[in-house]
């Protein structure tokens, strides 16, 4: 899985790198910590995770940021992120080189 992320308050909902993650295994079919180089992208080589995961957490004083959406490509799909903590996958259409 190789992500950076700060696993100190196990109860908080899982990051949505880590949901970006376990989308993609289970699109796969494995494991989200088989989801590992060689055999997979590493997410931190496509996306900054801890900036993904910031993205929309809310601000220091409690209230929510802005509503929005990113997409980056990552194992072969299609990725959308959104602001609701929605993770949505698409088979790639074009060749990525």
């Amino acid at each position: 899985m190789l992500l950076s992320l700060d696993r100190s308050d196990a109860n908080e909902a899982a990051s949505l790198s880590f949901e970006v993650i376990a989308a993609v295994a289970e699109r796969e079919g494995i494991d989200p910590v088989e989801l590992e180089p060689p055999e997979y992208e590493a997410l931190y080589d496509v996306v900054n995770p801890e900036a993904l995961d910031s993205l929309f957490a809310p601000r220091q004083n409690g209230s929510d940021r802005s509503t929005g959406r990113v997409e980056f490509p990552f194992c072969g799909y299609d990725v959308v992120v959104t602001s609701d903590g929605e993770v949505e996958l698409s088979e790639q259409t074009r060749t990525q080189q």
